[in-house]
């Protein structure tokens, strides 16, 4: 068996879950995947990984394996996308994460549209909010919130991310509203637990977010759709992202409201990859095709 061939099934076999998922995506039968691992196994003398008939697990050895595997493919990978950097014809399993309520309203309506532009690439879509590392957790690009600190990193701009102070009238009408950030202390301020620059006990102001007020309420959650929902009950402010409140705000049934500090310029929305290898052509078609549709045509609650 071609040795190259059976590290490429079992790196994407332990990355899907199944061999079944791995020889689709390579184009083969599961039973000529099987003879791909059952041969590597043979080859190196331990068992890769635990298999049972619904799914798989890597062994210790086959952990081990995998990292070095991974780091052998992605090099040969990227000495023949240097080689064809012109080529335009991108394939196979792109893994891309994006922030979850983001992800849901404005990337996988995309992606019908990328689908049918390129066929032969196959879009798998992790959203959460919680912070991933894409070479560790194995992820090819992701769409991140915020400023950038990490020099590992390449990124382009998908757009500006402004954050939004808001409540339902309802509950404007009943605790009045808030006219310094000062006066904040006094209100019912809803609070988000995975954000990097804001806390549900602190939230800042001003452009570069110097501006720090002390706040408290009696919901937090890690999902900013959760809280959204929660004001639109006239539960309290928050303290969110045009993408997530600005809908809302234009249909009425939230207030964007204006202190005497600007909202806290969040740095932006990127596509970002791995910077320490050339990046495939699927992630590049990807990236250029993110950057059209958003950067070119940004929907009105992002511009």
């Amino acid at each position: 068996m071609d040795r190259l061939t059976s590290m490429r099934v079992f790196a994407l076999a332990a990355q899907v879950g199944t061999l079944s998922g791995a020889a689709r995506v390579l184009d083969m039968s599961p039973a000529m995947a099987t003879k791909h691992l059952d041969a590597l196994e043979a080859r190196l003398g331990v068992k890769l990984l635990h298999r049972t008939t619904r799914k798989l697990t890597l062994t210790e050895a086959g952990d081990d394996y995998l990292e070095a595997t991974q780091r052998i493919l992605n090099e040969l990978d990227d000495a023949d996308a240097a080689a064809t950097s012109q080529r335009t014809t991108a394939t196979g399993l792109l893994r891309m994460n994006t922030p979850l309520v983001y992800g849901l309203r404005y990337i996988a309506p995309l992606m019908p549209a990328f689908g049918r532009a390129h066929p032969a690439v196959t879009v798998e879509l992790g959203m959460t909010d919680a912070a991933v590392n894409l070479v560790d957790e194995r992820w090819d690009m992701a769409v991140r919130i915020g400023a950038l600190h990490d020099d590992t990193l390449q990124a382009r701009p998908l757009g500006d991310c402004r954050m939004v102070l808001c409540a339902a009238p309802s509950y404007l009408n009943e605790h009045g509203q808030p006219r310094t950030v000062a006066e904040l202390a006094n209100h019912n301020c809803l609070g988000y637990t995975l954000s990097a620059s804001q806390s549900p006990s602190e939230w800042r102001f001003g452009a570069d977010g110097s501006v720090r007020q002390p706040v408290r309420g009696n919901l937090r959650a890690n999902s900013g759709d959760a809280l959204r929902t929660a004001a639109l009950g006239g539960m309290g402010l928050v303290y969110e992202p045009s993408f997530i409140v600005g809908a809302d705000i234009a249909r009425g049934d939230l207030q964007a409201i204006t202190l005497d500090e600007p909202p806290h310029d969040l740095g932006g929305i990127h596509a970002i990859w791995p910077a320490n290898r050339h990046p495939p052509a699927k992630v590049r078609v990807m990236v250029d095709f993110l950057v059209g549709q958003l950067v070119a045509v940004p929907p009105d609650d992002l511009r």
